[in-house]
């Protein structure tokens, strides 16, 4: 029963009370509702992946994030030290600790010195690491930065402040808010994929690419390098393609009966995965099958079909960026070096430097730069003091270095200054919250009004903070 029953077409309007208001019209106030719920969750166009136009005019329209989990020693890497050369084995000066807290190890252990021989790389005449030759050829490409900071020294809460704003569980990540605020270019593909290298997973699970509170449509898909890139979309024996269009015709009817019923948007989710996978099976084989590359490209990066590998899912970014995916995250967890500094981290930039230089050249030859932003970083630093004898580093989140191209980036820019040790930042400070400020900015959106209301409040992926960093943007 509802207020446009016949039998109250007639009712004098002092019949109309508060009471038979609320009896009557019942359904048609949770249809007002729930039609607020889903324009507000995206689902009032009846597709939540639909394209929808940023705010302003953006720069990028896609985004490759190289996670290098388990933090890269910036002082290794991109930020030589002549003076933490000098004094290695020596303590550090007293007043530098005051009031810090490392995660394992006693701050007053001895200086560390740089492990590698720094060089100048590209017109630029950049210093980096010995063991970063593909990344100094492309060293004019990218803009440095080395005054990140951030506010977590442990893995999983890092991560998950890297990758969601915050460093409790439950919140949407970058990719899933990226998602949320512009859609999706391809109707046959997830538009937010992840992939997985190194020794494990990180440390933050999968909520370092969860929906958080946001509908689950928007959460990342994790793909596998080989076989099925993911489990379970082949169909089992004697399931051909028209028996399992007919099966999900049925399965569907069905969840939009129940959709009606309940107003539920994860309903709608399911029905939208489910068409996911079917409209998968016919394209995904196609893309994941990086042997038709020509053989110039598989050397560019030292990809090898069949083979997992960073350098595959490298090149598996650039194939999903071409046919319309938003968001490509991928996950190297290999950076952890408590010790073995030297050994690790010769073979960590073995495994990913050609990958991640490769994937810019090939970026930028086919057009795709511009509008592609690449990001690279772990979640934190490492310590100027050692750790494990004299071959490692403790966390470090006072200081950290990250690169970033495409997209809107101005290529070439050396941002940020850390003190003579590399321990504190000294000039142009970055904090997390100021990345995926400026991450936003690149693609249409000001931080502040992207937002998901919740549990009474609005949300953004920058919390309460955040500033555009106007130095890294052309």
């Amino acid at each position: 029963m509802n207020c446009y029953d016949h039998r109250y077409r007639n009712m004098h309007p002092a019949q109309v009370t508060r009471r038979w208001f609320f009896e009557q019209c019942a359904v048609g106030l949770g249809a007002a509702a729930l039609g607020h719920l889903l324009a507000e969750s995206g689902y009032a166009s009846g597709d939540p992946l639909a394209p929808k136009a940023p705010q302003f005019a953006p720069k990028a329209k896609h985004v490759i994030f190289l996670f290098m989990a388990g933090a890269p020693s910036h002082l290794e890497l991109f930020d030589y030290k002549p003076q933490l050369a000098k004094y290695d084995g020596t303590l550090p000066p007293a007043d530098l600790l005051k009031g810090y807290r490392a995660a394992f190890i006693n701050p007053n252990s001895k200086l560390l010195g740089p492990k590698f021989h720094f060089r100048r790389y590209g017109q630029t005449e950049t210093e980096m690491a010995e063991i970063l030759p593909f990344t100094g050829e492309i060293v004019d490409d990218i803009a440095i930065v080395k005054s990140m900071v951030t506010d977590a020294f442990n893995h999983a809460p890092g991560q998950l402040l890297m990758n969601t704003g915050t460093m409790q569980f439950g919140r949407p990540s970058m990719g899933a808010w990226v998602l949320y605020g512009l859609g999706s270019e391809t109707k046959d593909l997830p538009g937010f994929v992840v992939f997985s290298s190194g020794a494990k997973g990180p440390s933050g699970g999968d909520s370092c690419w969860g929906s958080g509170f946001l509908p689950t449509v928007y959460q990342g898909v994790e793909f596998r390098s080989g076989g099925d890139p993911v489990l379970y979309l082949s169909n089992p024996p004697g399931v051909d393609r028209q028996l399992q269009r007919d099966s999900l015709d049925a399965l569907n009817q069905l969840n939009e009966m129940r959709a009606t019923v309940t107003g539920d948007p994860e309903i709608a989710t399911r029905i939208n995965s489910f068409e996911m996978a079917f409209r998968m099976q016919a394209v995904a084989p196609e893309l994941m099958d990086i042997s038709k590359e020509p053989q110039e490209t598989l050397e560019l990066y030292g990809a090898e079909p069949g083979k997992a590998s960073f350098a595959n899912n490298c090149l598996l970014a650039r194939r999903l960026v071409e046919k319309g995916v938003r968001f490509v995250q991928l996950y190297h967890e290999a950076w952890d070096q408590h010790s073995n500094l030297v050994k690790d981290l010769q073979k960590n930039c073995l495994n990913t430097d050609r990958a991640a230089a490769a994937l810019i050249k090939d970026l930028k030859r086919r057009g795709l730069l511009n509008e592609t932003l690449v990001i690279w970083g772990g979640e934190f630093g490492r310590t100027p003091m050692v750790q494990g004898g004299s071959d490692g580093r403790d966390h470090h989140p006072n200081a950290f270095t990250m690169w970033m191209a495409g997209g809107g980036i101005k290529p070439g820019v050396r941002l940020g200054e850390t003190d003579e040790l590399g321990f504190n930042v000294t000039k142009d400070r970055v904090h997390v919250h100021d990345l995926h400020a400026t991450m936003l900015r690149l693609l249409g959106f000001d931080h502040t009004r992207l937002t998901y209301k919740f549990q009474g409040r609005p949300f953004r992926l920058t919390d309460v903070a955040g500033e555009v960093v106007p130095a890294l943007l052309t």
